[in-house]
């Protein structure tokens, strides 16, 4: 039941992001659900690194630190793919 739910979590943080960041037409559901879970835990970890302490997945600050954390990664992948 663990699996499904962040599998979930994953495509609506993956497609978020990708709303975000304008790049929604460029990405499928696999796509978002890995970029999800990726972002997510970029983004928890940064926020835990930066000293503010550590965010339950599945809360609304929750929610905001992982769309950041896909936003930046999806930032760092067209970076790096225009290169």
């Amino acid at each position: 039941m663990y699996i499904l739910l962040w599998l979930l979590f994953g495509a609506l943080v993956g497609w978020m992001a990708s709303v975000l960041m304008k790049k929604n037409r460029h990405m499928g559901l696999i796509s978002n659900i890995v970029i999800g879970l990726v972002g997510s835990a970029l983004g928890m970890w940064l926020f835990e690194i930066l000293g503010f302490g550590r965010v339950n997945s599945f809360t609304l600050a929750g929610l905001v630190v992982s769309v950041g954390g896909a936003a930046l990664l999806i930032a760092v992948l067209s970076a790096l793919n225009r290169r």
